[in-house]
């Protein structure tokens, strides 16, 4: 399977016109034989690449005191107890919080207010905050965070999903990519007879079927 991938990720990066920016390297899986609208079919996971995401991202933690210092040595957005009660009271501010970060982590003792105060705006995104001791490292956290993509399915029979940037080594990414089949061929009842078509593309490039994934 890997060599098929591999083949995909080469095409696709062929067939992509160059532009002034990074782009990031998707696939979308069609399933079939599911009902979509069952809770049972849906999936929910974040993943974590093995090679990474080959990108950025962006974190927030909620906290104070230590915690919040050591945060902003790692460039870590740092949200407090005003912050959060601003955002409360400001729906359209915590949107924008929630849109502009790809994590959250949440000191402990700070859970309770978070969920209460931003739960409805930043739950729904898949943005609720990793509690973390206020004592804990938060090296093991971000290092995990800075290799994890999110697979939602909604209920819909296609499943979008990031594998990482187009300056990623092709075998890196074929790499990612394979983790990722290998999770739905364990993942969906029927395993690869559930899955209909697989197809790989940069963010603004044309989408390559990979021929042979099973």
């Amino acid at each position: 399977m890997k060599e098929a991938v591999l083949r995909a990720v080469k095409k696709a990066k062929e067939t992509s016109k160059p532009r002034n920016f990074t782009q990031s390297m998707e696939m979308s899986i069609n399933l079939q034989g599911l009902d979509m609208k069952k809770t049972q079919n849906r999936i929910k996971e974040d993943f974590v690449l093995p090679n990474g995401r080959g990108k950025d991202v962006k974190i927030g933690i909620f906290a104070s005191g230590d915690m919040a210092l050591r945060a902003k040595k790692e460039n870590l957005s740092v949200f407090d107890q005003e912050d959060i009660e601003k955002f409360a009271k400001d729906k359209k501010l915590a949107k924008k919080v929630a849109n502009s970060h790809d994590f959250f982590i949440a000191q402990t003792d700070f859970m309770t207010l978070v969920g209460k105060s931003l739960g409805p705006i930043f739950a729904p995104r898949g943005k609720t905050p990793a509690p973390l001791p206020p004592t804990a490292s938060l090296e093991p956290i971000l290092n995990k965070m800075k290799k994890t993509v999110k697979i939602k399915s909604y209920n819909q029979s296609v499943i979008h999903m990031f594998v990482g940037s187009e300056k990623m080594d092709d075998e890196m990414l074929a790499e990612n990519i394979s983790e990722i089949i290998k999770f739905f061929e364990k993942k969906l009842e029927k395993g690869f007879d559930n899955i209909k078509s697989i197809y790989i593309k940069t963010s603004m490039g044309p989408a390559v079927k990979l021929e042979d994934f099973k």
